[in-house]
């Protein structure tokens, strides 16, 4: 097991890292930026290094910096948690080259998941159902025009190197092709420095369906059942809840056979995440992500597994804790994403926290590096926290979590808690019968 591991990360799941640090007995630094000097991980590990200023490029992004501060404080593995450096192969290869252990999975597999296409077309030849899409990259307007005839519109182009809903872009006819195409280019190459892109059908009403799972490096793979992360906007997730309300037992069958064959003929190791569309009883992969996601309570309260200890353990060579067998799941479980925004025009809201009470009881969790008098900075994500809820029922869980938003209180920074009431009011919630358009069309329309 590892003796100290550096924290290569901020807010909450920064915290959370450092709190399964301390379950396994495991000294935690906390690498962070000046604007993050008071931040609670940074009071609460046992050590912590300044590695740069408040910019993420300059602190959270500076590896250089990240394997100094590791070097330093004799670290013997980095935690990148989501975000940031959580996906970088180039990452992951020099702190093994240092001498460093990224809890994390291989290089290998992160840069193969990394670059959406390659990662079609391998778990696609591994028994993966696919969008039907563009055999690879699209590198002219000619390239894009003959392989959306072929799919049939809408298309989606999407960044080959992209993520958060960045290069993404609808074509809904031919003479839409070029405009978008290159708009998508555009924006990919601004976020992600690669303007490589490529085509899949649009889906008209899908689910977001994802598969938690977890490899140790003895070729064991398991899965800890499936997340509904469909209530988006802009592509980005709002509330998810564990399991989903509209699969079957049959579907669920289908979709955890064939992901674990996949990742077990792949080698993986570590926490990763299948991502899928669902739409008229079809599961079509969309990415992988290689790390831990912030949805990741949702199926924590469903299984009672520790997944980030999980995650520590096996990447220290240890095999799972778990067998297949050993999964059981237990009633329901929604997570709220809470943002440092407005509810209505969803622009930050960076600012002092005045007051702040987080709501508790029975089943009911908060992940959040929040106190009364923090300065939530405005260099970083918006999201300030999450409420995580089960019941015995999804039924029991809505009203649970319906209690729980009228309780917290979070004062001096607007936040989106109001939308998250007003969306448990909705009978496209209520009943479960809401898809990843849902949202915007209710924020749009009324």
């Amino acid at each position: 097991m590892f003796s100290k591991i550096l924290i290569a990360n901020r807010g909450e799941i920064a915290l959370r890292i450092h709190r399964a640090c301390r379950d396994l007995g495991i000294a935690s630094v906390a690498a962070h930026s000046t604007a993050d000097a008071e931040a609670m991980h940074v009071r609460l590990a046992d050590e912590s290094v300044c590695i740069g200023p408040a910019s993420a490029k300059e602190s959270y992004l500076n590896i250089p910096a990240i394997i100094a501060a590791a070097e330093v404080t004799g670290a013997d593995a980095v935690h990148p948690g989501y975000g940031f450096l959580s996906e970088n192969a180039e990452f992951a290869r020099i702190l093994e080259a240092h001498g460093l252990t990224l809890i994390g999975p291989k290089a290998e597999h992160i840069e193969m998941m990394g670059d959406k296409a390659t990662a079609r077309r391998v778990l696609g030849d591994l028994g993966i159902p696919l969008v039907p899409g563009s055999p690879g990259i699209v590198r002219t307007l000619d390239d894009a025009a003959e392989a959306a005839d072929a799919i049939g519109y809408p298309v989606l182009i999407k960044a080959v190197a992209g993520g958060g809903g960045k290069g993404m872009k609808v074509a809904h006819m031919r003479e839409q092709l070029g405009t978008e195409l290159a708009l998508a280019r555009r924006e990919a190459m601004e976020n992600f420095g690669n303007d490589e892109v490529y085509i899949e059908k649009y889906l008209s009403e899908p689910r977001h369906i994802e598969l938690q799972i977890m490899a140790d490096s003895f070729g064991n793979v398991i899965h800890f059942g499936e997340r509904d992360c469909s209530i988006q906007r802009r592509h980005q997730k709002v509330l998810e809840e564990a399991p989903s309300p509209i699969l079957s037992v049959a579907e669920r069958d289908v979709l955890f056979s064939r992901s674990i064959n996949a990742l077990s003929q792949l080698g993986y190791l570590g926490a990763g995440t299948l991502e899928y569309l669902f739409e008229d009883g079809e599961f079509y992969f969309i990415e992988m992500n290689t790390r831990i996601q912030v949805e990741h309570p949702v199926t924590e309260m469903v299984t009672g597994v520790d997944l980030v200890c999980e995650q520590i353990r096996v990447a220290a060579g240890s095999e799972l804790s778990y067998s297949q067998e050993d999964i059981h799941f237990r009633g329901h479980a929604i997570e709220c994403r809470i943002n440092a925004e407005s509810p209505e025009t969803f622009i930050p809201t960076p600012g002092t926290v005045t007051e702040y009470h987080p709501p508790g009881g029975g089943g009911v969790r908060v992940d959040s590096a929040l106190y009364s008098g923090y300065r939530v900075p405005p260099f970083y994500d918006s999201m300030v926290g999450k409420l995580i809820v089960h019941g015995a029922t999804r039924e029991e869980c809505i009203e649970r979590l319906s209690g729980s938003l009228k309780e917290f209180v979070i004062e001096g920074i607007e936040t989106t808690i109001p939308l998250h009431q007003n969306l448990l009011q909705e009978r496209k919630f209520a009943d479960g019968s809401y898809d990843i358009h849902w949202l915007e069309r209710l924020m749009e329309y009324g």
